[in-house]
């Protein structure tokens, strides 16, 4: 059996998570090869896919349009398309918006000729809707990392932005304009996958899970659900106080977590935090952070560590926090609660996505009663007088239990061999 894995990027939640299938798969004896838009990674073997060429006319009048914007003869506006000037005008803070179309055909690379079955995960501006389903002759699992591939060109059909002054979050309207191009998006999906019956779905998340199967789109697929994974010796118990020393973080203080990838994304919900935070007893508490940007918060013990790349260090930020606390509005089954509960670490969230998935209530972290910051506050105050009652090695195991590479590269291979038997 051939598997070819396919991802837009090197890099990014989806990217990682890929990877992790992939490498699981390959433990196990199976054939990867790997297929990507863009590949930055000097570590990851990947067949790059070239676009195709842009038609004479439609280059001869970008090189006019380029040479007149060039001569200030025109607003450079005037070169980005419709699609562009839609997604510059959406407000700031919320997710990608992509459209089903590409300058790249996916069946035209080597690593698809050879395949025997395709695995999509996140292939937004890579995956050309209309000529790949069209074309396409070889059974498609698609591992569902957002709602773009069912949706109308949102990544996330996010149902808030910002928060009120009562610390709620805030309905989100949308124009005209946004449902307008919705609707268009979503009936070119749908036009393209009629009649097509060898792709199935995979989500991480019962959450997802159910959103696709309820959505236009994917309504008549079959839709399964199997969580990510991640490599469990990396992402392993380790003595709190050596990982507090190797990263200069006190000992005698309770720490928590926060890994701030975002602090303008809505969906990320960082806002929460930050206020949350100012209700919290600072005496014996210290906000680790984890980010490429200063989180600023009105409080008086933070300790800034940067961006982590370094799987292993990351890991000790795990190790040496209380709790991890992750703030999102709307989300899928986020690497970061996997990551920490592997390492031992209790988490913190919304009752939202599929982060109720993970945690149980008591047992390996806490979910609020409702998306508020008073919610949070109570929340972090309760577990922050309970630290005791959670126990770091059963968390750890539970957590190698369901999210070890070998759990998710079985459950996928056992799709795959149930898919290409029946294609036979």
């Amino acid at each position: 059996m051939k598997v070819l894995i396919v991802n837009t990027y090197d890099s990014g939640g989806a990217a990682k998570a890929c990877f992790r299938l992939a490498d699981g798969l390959k433990s196990n004896g199976i054939d990867i090869s790997i297929l990507l838009k863009r590949n930055n990674s000097a570590t990851i073997d990947a067949e790059v896919l070239k676009p195709l060429p842009i038609p004479v006319l439609q280059h001869i009048k970008l090189k006019i349009l380029g040479l007149l914007v060039k001569l200030r003869l025109i607003d450079k506006s005037k070169l980005l398309s419709k699609e562009d000037q839609f997604t510059r005008e959406r407000p700031e803070g919320l997710e990608l918006f992509t459209f089903p179309d590409s300058a790249f055909d996916i069946t035209t690379s080597d690593s698809y000729k050879d395949a025997d079955i395709i695995n999509f995960h996140w292939v937004s501006d890579f995956l050309d809707y209309s000529s790949f389903f069209s074309k396409n002759t070889k059974p498609v699992v698609w591992t569902l990392h957002d709602m773009n591939p069912f949706s109308g060109g949102e990544h996330y059909e996010e149902e808030y932005i910002g928060i009120d002054e009562n610390g709620f979050p805030k309905k989100r309207v949308l124009t005209q304009k946004e449902r307008e191009v919705s609707k268009s998006v979503k009936a070119l999906k749908m036009k393209s996958l009629h009649k097509v019956h060898n792709l199935t779905l995979v989500s991480p998340s019962q959450w997802l899970g159910d959103i696709c199967k309820a959505s236009d789109v994917f309504k008549d697929l079959q839709v399964k659900c199997i969580p990510n994974s991640l490599n469990t010796d990396i992402y392993n118990l380790m003595d709190k106080n050596e990982a507090r020393e190797f990263l200069n973080i006190p000992l005698d203080k309770k720490v928590i977590l926060f890994v701030a990838e975002s602090l303008t994304n809505h969906r990320k919900g960082f806002v929460f935090l930050k206020r949350a935070v100012e209700y919290i007893d600072n005496s014996d508490v210290v906000i680790s952070v984890v980010g490429k940007n200063k989180a600023n918060l009105n409080f008086e013990n933070i300790i800034e560590l940067g961006m982590i790349k370094d799987e292993v260090k990351m890991s000790m930020a795990y190790a040496a926090a209380d709790v991890f606390v992750i703030p999102s509005l709307m989300d899928n089954l986020p690497n970061t609660v996997l990551e920490s509960l592997c390492c031992g670490t209790p988490v913190i969230g919304f009752p939202i996505g599929g982060i109720p998935d993970m945690i149980v209530n008591g047992e390996n972290g806490l979910l609020t009663s409702e998306i508020s910051v008073k919610a949070l506050v109570k929340t972090l105050e309760e577990f922050l007088s309970h630290i005791e009652d959670y126990d770091r090695e059963t968390i750890h195991k539970e957590a190698i239990k369901k999210y070890s590479l070998n759990v998710q590269a079985n459950a996928y291979i056992d799709l795959f061999n149930t898919i290409l038997v029946n294609e036979d």
